[in-house]
């Protein structure tokens, strides 16, 4: 029997990427450690928070379901933890509502993160109201059955990227994007010099000391789009 056929398909106790690393994580924007991470780790835009002011950082707490079944997410709330992201894999699927009001008053009761769906929710505005950070691939007023079985706390794929149980996972108003656990804090010192980057560039475009960045002759010739020695 193969390893992976031997994991029941819930698993309850996972490595969480470490909480300081999570609350430095929390200063950065998405966007940040996407590009220090090699400019991956960026769910699809077409998970988007139903609020832009939403935002949040935490651990991945993975959760598999079928198209329009959300009994998986319900084993999911049962086991969080607060400070949990909850990351369900729902095959892209807008046919119907995964979670909606009640469902998020249970995450924010028990002290979830943040929810983010490869799939649809609803009551957006109640949801909204409650504060809990929800991102999702769209919206329907259609409910769920509950009796389809999943996997929890397995390696899912959601939104294009590849996610294990203990991840860092950091989302805004432009997405979410993970971090392997792994390598989280190695990424911190990375996001700090490159927040420091841009901020001096912006300082510099706005005081018109540079308006142009200084790697763009370079980046023109490397392409072929100058000749050597040749500057814009």
């Amino acid at each position: 029997m193969s390893q992976a056929a031997a994991w029941p398909d819930v698993i309850r106790d996972f490595e969480r990427v470490d909480a300081a690393v999570v609350e430095q994580a929390a200063r950065f924007p998405s966007s940040i450690l996407a590009d220090v991470a090699g400019r991956r780790g960026a769910l699809h835009g077409r998970i988007a928070p139903l609020s832009p002011g939403m935002r949040f950082a935490g651990p991945a707490l993975t959760v598999e379901v079928r198209p329009g079944d959300n009994l998986m997410i319900h084993a999911a709330m049962a086991i969080a933890k607060p400070g949990d992201v909850i990351l369900v894999d729902g095959k892209g699927d807008l046919s119907s509502a995964l979670m909606g009001e009640i469902m998020s008053q249970q995450c924010a009761a028990i002290g979830v993160a943040a929810v983010v769906i490869d799939g649809a929710v609803r009551d957006s505005e109640a949801i909204r109201e409650l504060g809990l950070p929800m991102y999702a691939a769209g919206l329907n007023p259609n409910g769920p059955t509950k009796f389809v079985p999943g996997r929890l706390n397995h390696p899912i794929c959601i939104g294009g990227v590849t996610v294990y149980p203990g991840d860092l996972v950091v989302g805004d108003a432009d997405g979410v994007t993970v971090v392997e656990r792994a390598k989280a804090a190695a990424m911190l010192p990375l996001a700090e010099e490159k927040v420091a980057a841009e901020t001096k560039r912006i300082a510099d475009i706005k005081s018109r000391k540079a308006l142009r960045p200084g790697w763009l002759d370079a980046a023109l010739r490397a392409a072929g789009v100058l000749k050597e020695g040749e500057t814009l």
